[in-house]
């Protein structure tokens, strides 16, 4: 009886091995089918995904709310201390919108649409100006010759034109908007209901868990889990905080030079400042850029020293106080894990990269 039961359990070990060797085979041979499928999935899932991200990024505050509201002596107070935190946590982050929209966002509106009615002058400024640069100067080079050439050759006005498949397009970006904001809302609900409900999805999942692995590999679990909360937090709220530091700092700093359309510049300083390392090069290229076309090589000279001045007492005094050394990996290792970051998942993967090497740089260790 023994014997036919190991038999038995053989055979169904075999069979298991033939059904997933077919699996991987049908997956690789239907490759972009299952690619197509997949990135259907997780575009319906996307609100979902965002809304576990809101409530992610919101769980901190709306914790000390609650517990405020905890510790009252009022009893209707301390009894909808979960409700009330939620809901306060959500209204002030409504007011920060709101404030951010009412007073920062007229600014970049006017310094964007004066950018861009402006753009043919500077275009044409910029062709000037490198056409006067010596014959042996680096962006009289092949390969910037050839951009350059390139750029000419576009119709900036036919770009900007309107015609049957431009309106179509608008039509289509349009609706988009719409499942946006359809994506939005359903966000803030998922976000609002894990926010009230989270001590029983923590719990479920631990006694899942539980259920299903030995008390060792829990206690890794659990280590692992609780570190890499911790670092994402600290990266992702520090990083936050920075770049809002540096923006405005970087704002003022032009604005007292003198530099055009400072507000925006410093506000794209301070969004590429999210991303460790390539994110500070690349907005202080864009910033050089235009201030060289719209002010001249001399307030593109001050103007970069002051922002390179910024970035290195962001980098060495102001990021190491916010964020401190929790993350403790080398600068080439952030380098290489934003890029492929960037190259596999976007703007996310670049920003989400450095705290998942820590994580993995953790494991490695251990």
């Amino acid at each position: 009886m023994k014997e036919m039961k190991n038999t038995w359990k053989n055979k169904i070990a075999w069979f298991i091995w033939a059904v997933a060797v077919i699996l991987v085979y049908k997956l690789v041979d239907n490759f972009n089918n299952v690619q197509q499928w997949f990135e259907t999935f997780f575009r319906v899932l996307r609100p979902f995904l965002s809304g576990i991200l809101i409530a992610y990024i919101l769980i901190l505050p709306c914790k000390a709310i609650e517990q405020t509201f905890k510790t009252s002596k009022t009893k209707f107070l301390s009894k909808h201390s979960r409700g009330l935190g939620v809901f306060t946590t959500y209204l002030i982050a409504l007011l920060i919108i709101i404030i951010i929209i009412n007073f920062i966002f007229p600014v970049l509106k006017d310094s964007i649409v004066e950018f861009f009615s402006n753009i043919q002058g500077y275009y044409e400024t910029a062709i000037r100006k490198l056409d006067e640069l010596p014959e042996d100067s680096f962006l009289k080079s092949d390969v910037a010759m050839s951009i350059v050439t390139q750029i000419q050759n576009t119709d900036i006005q036919q770009l900007l034109s309107l015609n049957n498949e431009k309106i179509m397009e608008y039509v289509q970006n349009l609706f988009n908007v719409f499942l946006a904001i359809f994506d939005i809302f359903v966000s803030i609900i998922v976000s609002a209901y894990i926010l009230l409900q989270r001590t029983e999805i923590i719990n479920f999942f631990k006694k899942m868990v539980k259920k299903y692995c030995n008390q060792k590999v829990y206690d890794y679990l659990d280590k692992y889990f609780g570190k890499a909360n911790e670092l994402f937090f600290k990266f992702i709220g520090g990083q936050i905080i920075d770049a809002f530091i540096i923006g405005i700092l970087s704002t003022v700093a032009m604005s007292i030079i003198g530099v055009k359309y400072a507000p925006l510049l410093g506000f794209l300083i301070g969004l590429f400042n999210i991303i460790p390392y390539i994110g500070a090069i690349v907005a202080v290229g864009i910033a050089v850029l235009v201030t060289f076309i719209t002010g001249g090589l001399a307030q593109t000279l001050v103007m970069a020293i002051v922002v390179i001045i910024l970035q290195q007492i962001d980098a060495n005094i102001i990021n190491p106080k916010i964020i401190g050394n929790q993350l403790k990996i080398s600068p080439l290792l952030v380098i290489f894990s934003v890029t492929i970051g960037g190259a596999y998942f976007g703007v996310a993967g670049m920003f989400l990269a450095v705290p998942v090497a820590a994580i993995i740089k953790l494991a490695v260790e251990d």
